[in-house]
């Protein structure tokens, strides 16, 4: 049988879940919001701060031992003043600074998360792995992960946003499960 029908649906031959949002509208939902919904999305932020010449905005994220759960990335963003450089490791070592809470993006929800944040001005310090760069230009910025970047337990994620005399802001958001 030839299926003639522009909007495929349950009676054609060629009929796939959700193939036509028009004709079949349905709910998708994705990982931020299913975690949201359970309490489980969290996000940390550095606030705009005035970075001196030759340092950077420095953001962290560590999953503690033992934790019994894992960190999954969902996403990178910020805004900064002037030009400069986005480096994101895993590991390394910020110190000094401030220890923000994570806050739950579920507002008004009591779950706490096992993560524990650090920003501060400077350098990444200890023997981090680089594993993303990206030259900004003045303005906003929103790099998306969806997930693909995972923190398990004893570890950590650290973003420097820099070199120069800017002012800067940046937020991670992850899902713990």
């Amino acid at each position: 049988m030839t299926n003639f029908s522009v909007f495929n649906n349950e009676n054609s031959p060629l009929y796939t879940l959700v193939n036509n949002t028009y004709s079949s509208p349905a709910v998708i939902s994705s990982p931020e919001g299913d975690a949201v919904k359970n309490g489980r999305l969290f996000t940390v932020t550095s606030a705009s701060t005035a970075v001196g010449g030759g340092s950077n905005l420095l953001i962290q994220i560590t999953n503690p031992n033992g934790s019994g759960r894992t960190l999954y990335i969902s996403q990178i963003t910020g805004g900064i003043s002037a030009a400069a450089t986005l480096n994101v490791y895993s590991g390394g070592t910020v110190t000094g600074g401030t220890t923000p809470t994570p806050f739950n993006l579920r507002f008004g929800n009591a779950t706490t998360s096992i993560a524990t944040a650090r920003t501060s001005t400077g350098s990444v310090g200890g023997s981090p792995t680089l594993f993303l760069t990206a030259l900004l230009a003045e303005g906003m910025f929103n790099f998306p992960f969806g997930g693909g970047v995972i923190v398990p337990p004893n570890t950590s994620i650290s973003i420097s946003v820099g070199t120069g005399a800017i002012t800067a802001a940046a937020n991670i958001t992850w899902w713990e499960y």
